[in-house]
């Protein structure tokens, strides 16, 4: 929980830096944020690669494992569904098409503006994003609760870069592979899956 509560606290200092521009003006267009994630994702590949174990955790992975992205992709477009009947002035297609971004807010948000306009595109933006933090900040509790898998559902498509991390420290290192496999495959979804529902 501390590491998730140091992850918050950077986002809010980032935020700070940006509302009263502490950092110089072109930092927020570069690639800073590309490069970190690249370091990151290269750390976790050290701390695989240096343990054997991981390896074969992964032949010995359980075939019924493949199933995860799937249900993780099928209970969240049912939960989007049913969040329309809650929310007034939006579609269960609306919703589906929101909640179909996985956590990828950088690409199904600009395609949700694109297809249905910069409102709802917005509330992708935020959807996603809070999908994201609330990963990085319940993960110990969400293992603790209902165990190893749920923090990956609960990622969708940032499992395999952004909450990975988070993952790996919180379920174990046997979670690594699971993992990077789940967000390969939601992450894959995202444009079909965004674009399908938009059009319909």
């Amino acid at each position: 929980m501390k590491g998730s509560l140091i992850i918050l606290a950077f986002f809010l200092v980032g935020i700070c830096c940006g509302l009263f521009q502490l950092l110089p003006s072109g930092i927020a267009q570069s690639d800073i944020s590309f490069y970190t994630l690249c370091a990151l994702m290269f750390s976790v590949g050290i701390s695989i690669g240096n343990d054997p174990q991981t390896i074969r955790n992964f032949r010995s992975l359980n075939p019924k494992l493949i199933f995860l992205p799937v249900l993780t992709i099928a209970g969240t477009l049912s939960g989007s569904a049913l969040v329309s009947f809650v929310i007034d002035g939006r579609s269960a297609v609306d919703c589906m098409a929101v909640g179909s971004g996985f956590g990828y807010y950088s690409l199904s948000s600009i395609f949700i503006t694109e297809y249905k306009g910069a409102e709802l595109g917005t509330v992708a933006l935020l959807s996603n994003i809070t999908r994201e933090i609330l990963t990085l900040l319940a993960a110990p509790l969400l293992v603790r609760w209902f165990g190893n898998l749920a923090p990956i559902s609960a990622g969708g498509a940032t499992t395999m870069d952004t909450t990975l991390p988070i993952i790996t420290q919180c379920a174990g290192q046997e979670f690594v592979i699971v993992s990077v496999f789940h967000g390969f495959i939601v992450d894959f979804s995202v444009p079909f899956l965004v674009t399908f529902f938009c059009s319909l």
